[in-house]
């Protein structure tokens, strides 16, 4: 029999559930204007997950690079549930560095 298969979806699963919680709390503290470097670091993962000799690693890391790049579209909409209350809201988030070129783009959005 070949675990394999079952072990990834759980290891997965676990991934995209934290992909939430990182969600949360890296919009509360940091804000949505971060969205092109944890984008910029979901599609390294995928790139480099093409790359991995190990079944494991290329498909934990493809995990994380779905995740970092489904979490990138979704920092602005969590910014918006945290100004209307629905989640902790912080004023002091710390910028991005490049955050008044960053202004200017249209947050990607699913």
């Amino acid at each position: 029999m070949n675990f394999f298969g079952i072990w990834i979806c759980l290891v997965t699963l676990f991934v995209i559930g934290m992909g939430f919680v990182w969600v949360i709390r890296g919009e509360r503290f940091f804000g949505y204007l971060w969205w092109p470097y944890v984008m910029t670091l979901g599609i390294l993962c995928i790139v480099g997950s093409l790359f991995a000799a190990n079944n494991w690693v290329s498909a934990l890391c493809g995990a994380v690079g779905g995740s970092l790049i489904w979490g990138a579209t979704e920092l602005k909409e969590q910014a918006v549930r945290g100004e209307l209350g629905w989640y902790p809201f912080n004023g002091r988030k710390i910028d991005p560095p490049l955050v008044k070129i960053i202004k200017k783009w249209k947050a990607p959005s699913l």
